[in-house]
């Protein structure tokens, strides 16, 4: 019924495993369970207590025998309490992002009415300098970069870095997918590594090289006088890659064209023609990531019969969601002209 659920929300298999025996109510008590799940004893009191702080289980009532068993919650209840507890976190995250990037702006400002000293956060002023400098942390990279991107996009070489062994994992902002251009560069390079994911608002923009050093690029567009933030300070850090992880956790994974056959442009992979001049504008829709009443309205259809034609879409390109339905099109050609 939850398999995988809980391990997306941040907990354990073990956690997920016994979640279930509790709800089914598999065991009297706590010892029964441990050997049901063929657990230690100890391991499995740690995840009725993880359950328990997590709202997903409430302790044993005083009455109860001193082996009894926590009493679960009901999943829908547990789940919605979890993601609005992540939601708020993220929310909080982001707004010290903001007061943290206003008193870097602050602190080299500061800096340079002394003299231009050097201090841990560095501001890089012009597009062509903040380019130099990101492909400088870029190179020196060895382990990990992590990115978050929202418009205007950052342009990063990651094709090099997958090249060179480094992993990279990026979240990009929805409205990244309306261009298929773009849909087909980014499919492309998931195919040959990237790990990459689609959210809906992206809070910031950051790239982050090894968990030692932040990049914070313009929130505007480039200008000659846009200017970023390279953190090397462990506060800032302590700070961003918290952000990258919350965001990274509530995005949908964006798979690679050949995830499900995507096959030649214009083709599906079992080489059956592109779709009709309809499909071919519903799938445009998806891709922008309309909502379904929008959908239906530009469709001239009930919001029922645009949710159905949405469904026989997903399950013709083998997709799970709606960005990976418009992302495998793209990239197969249906969507160009």
């Amino acid at each position: 019924m939850i398999q995988g659920e809980l391990t997306t929300l941040g907990l354990g298999r073990t956690e997920e495993r016994a979640y279930e025996a509790l709800l089914a109510e598999q065991a009297d008590g706590a010892d029964e369970l441990a050997r049901l799940l063929d657990l230690p004893r100890e391991r499995l009191d740690a995840a009725l207590d993880r359950l328990v702080e997590h709202g997903f289980a409430r302790p044993p009532d005083p009455s109860d025998e001193g082996d009894a068993l926590p009493h679960p919650a009901a999943p829908a209840a547990a789940i919605r309490t979890l993601i609005h507890r992540r939601q708020a976190e993220l929310h909080l995250k982001s707004a010290e992002l903001a007061r943290l990037r206003m008193a870097a702006d602050r602190f080299a400002g500061d800096a340079a009415d002394r003299g231009g000293g050097r201090g841990r956060v560095d501001v890089v002023t012009g597009r062509r300098a903040i380019a130099e400098r990101a492909a400088r942390l870029l190179a020196g990279a060895e382990r990990e970069v992590v990115v978050l991107d929202r418009p205007p996009f950052t342009a990063l070489d990651v094709e090099s870095l997958l090249a060179r062994g480094v992993r990279v994992r990026a979240v990009l902002d929805r409205s990244g997918l309306t261009d298929p251009g773009r849909v087909r560069a980014l499919t492309g390079l998931v195919g040959r590594g990237l790990l990459l994911r689609v959210a809906p608002d992206v809070p910031a923009k950051l790239v982050a090289v090894d968990r030692r050093v932040t990049l914070l690029p313009p929130t505007e567009a480039a200008g000659p006088r846009a200017a970023a933030l390279v953190a090397g300070d462990g506060l800032l850090c302590g700070v961003l890659l918290p952000l990258f992880e919350a965001v990274w956790e509530r995005a949908e994974p964006l798979c690679a064209a050949g995830d499900g056959a995507a096959g030649p442009a214009g083709t599906a992979g079992d080489g059956t023609a592109g779709p009709a001049g309809a499909q071919r504008e519903l799938l445009a829709l998806l891709a922008a990531g309309l909502k379904d009443e929008a959908i239906a309205r530009r469709l001239g259809v009930h919001v029922h019969t645009a949710r159905r034609r949405i469904s026989r879409l997903l399950e013709s390109l083998d997709a799970r969601t709606r960005f990976q339905a418009g992302a495998r099109a793209s990239s197969r050609g249906w969507l160009d002209g």
